[in-house]
This record gives structure tokens, sequence and C-alpha cells, in this order.
């Protein structure tokens, strides 16, 4: 075995190699881990039993971190001590964690079709590029991060269809000791993310005579060259849902309540899969497919009908 080195040793090594292979954001969120929760609770050390990383999973659990953020932390501190192992700088070390049972089911936010109606209509009545934002995120799905880095160049009004070709986000910054951050634009979160969407009529009429006359290479949201970063809109966002009266529904539920649109439409699962760019149909089915009692009480009759 080579010289063994401290997890803290092992990290900064890890870092380093790993900057090369993952995009920015990536980069900056298994950094922020590594600095804020694996690297104080285990950085002195030169190996790692599964009882102290049960330990510590439990311990962020008291403290009321998510169980999702937990396993991010996890899925770090497995790829850090492989990357140990294969340098020979620490002996394998294999744990299987547990966690309570969860038996709370989160359910997704959505609007109603009369406010998702109310909303469109609020919009048509009121035009401004911010007001757009969002009703671009009724009319498509798109993501926060997708509709802040969209440039005017990205909708083609003559195909009737957006490309997302962008994501705008805040990140912790890879090059400072402190806490600082920036915002980037990246390439989508996903490779499926890239994506063509089709745009119903009334926003085609809405965008046409907009297009004629705007800068191509200004971002949609400020009709300027300079972006307005996700939680500056997601501010303007809530405060235009308070003025209308309506529930005060995260902005990602403006996504949740298009697929939803989409389902109860009877769209074909794979078509809303890839209209939402995400990365497998069992995204979308788990999501939004739920079939309700009525559903469930006509497959019962078909499967006993077939039995006659």
């Amino acid at each position: 075995m080579n010289t063994q080195k401290t997890i803290e040793e092992i990290i900064t090594l890890w870092k380093k190699e790993k900057t090369n292979y993952v995009k920015r954001s990536s980069m900056s969120a298994y950094s922020l881990l590594l600095k804020n929760h694996i690297a104080p609770a285990f950085g002195n050390n030169m190996a790692i039993e599964e009882t102290e990383v049960q330990a510590f999973v439990n311990r962020k659990l008291e403290q009321g971190i998510s169980q999702k953020t937990i396993k991010d932390m996890l899925i770090v501190l497995k790829m850090v001590l492989k990357f140990g192992v294969k340098n020979n700088w620490l002996s394998k070390c294999q744990f299987d964690i547990q966690f309570p049972t969860d038996h709370t089911k989160q359910g997704i936010e959505v609007l109603s079709k009369a406010q998702h109606r109310k909303m469109m209509q609020h919009i048509e009545q009121h035009f401004t590029f911010r007001n757009l934002g969002v009703y671009l995120c009724l009319c498509t799905g798109m993501r926060i991060g997708e509709v802040c880095a969209l440039t005017w160049d990205d909708i083609d009004v003559e195909n009737g269809t957006i490309h997302i070709r962008r994501t705008l986000q805040r990140i912790y910054s890879l090059n400072d000791t402190g806490n600082k951050t920036e915002v980037i634009i990246d390439s989508p979160k996903t490779k499926n993310s890239a994506r063509e969407v089709p745009m119903n009529r009334d926003l085609i009429k809405m965008l046409k005579p907009i297009k004629k006359i705007v800068n191509g290479a200004f971002f949609v949201l400020t009709n300027e060259l300079k972006p307005t970063e996700p939680r500056t809109y997601r501010v303007y966002y809530q405060k235009m849902i308070v003025d209308l009266g309506l529930p005060r529904i995260k902005f990602h539920g403006l996504r949740h309540s298009f697929a939803t649109r989409c389902i109860e439409s009877k769209c074909d699962y794979k078509t809303v899969s890839v209209l939402l760019g995400h990365s497998n149909i069992s995204t979308t089915l788990n999501l939004y497919v739920h079939p309700n009692l009525e559903q469930k009480k006509k497959a019962i009759d078909q499967m006993f009908k077939g039995l006659k």
C-alpha cells in the first residue's frame, strides 16, 4: 500500500481529478457537501468504519436534514473513499446504512385548471417580459434556470418551437476559500434536458410581433444582455401569485402544473417525458401518473369481466 492519507488529503486530490470530468455546477454541489459536512466529520480519519458513518447519518437526521440530502452526502463520501482505495491510500471500506422508514408521502404542488387559466389570462392582459417567463413555464414546463437562460434567439416563431439549450444558476464558487457564490450559464441539467418544445397557438401569436423588434442575443426575462437569476425571479413570482390570490406554490409547481395538464389531456407518457426533459420515463410516471379510484374500479371490473 502507498503511504496512507487522511480523508481530508484524499478529498483534496479527488476534487482536483474530478473537476476535469463533471460540470461546474455538479462539482460545486459536491464541494459544498464535502466542506460543510463530510470533511468536518471524517477529515482527520485514516479509515472509516460503518458504525461511524451510521452515527454521522443519525446526527444529520436529528439536525433536521432531509434523507435525500444525507443520501447525497453518502454518494459523495463513497466516491471519495473509492478513489482513496483505488490509489492504495485507504483500506477498502463498505457500509450499509439504515434510515428510518418514512411513511409520509410528499405530494406535488399543482395549480388547478381554473387557477392555471387565471394566471395565463392575467399575463395576457398585463404583459411584461418578466410575466412572460411565467407564461412560458405554464405553456412548456420549463425549469426556472432554463427560462432565466432563455434568449430571443432560442424562440423560433416560424416553426413554433422553443430550443432549450442552457440553464442559469447560482453555485458555490470553486475558486474561493470562503462561502462566495457565482452565477453561471451552463448546459441543461441532463442530456435529455436539451430539447425542443412546441409552442401553442396563443403563445406564438403573442411572441410573433415581439420577435420582429427584439435583439436575438437579449435574455427574454429582462430584454437586455444581462439576465436575471433564479432567486430574484422566485421573489417576483411569489409576489405575483399573492397579488392574484392564488395558493403560494413554489415556482417548480408551474412545471408540475404543465405536466399534470398534459396527463389530464391523455397525452402519452413518453411524449410528456420528452417535453419535460426527464432522463427517463420512470421519473414522469412516478411523479405524475397516479390512477384515481374510478380508474382502479374500471381495472378490477375489466379483469373480472375477462374471467367470465
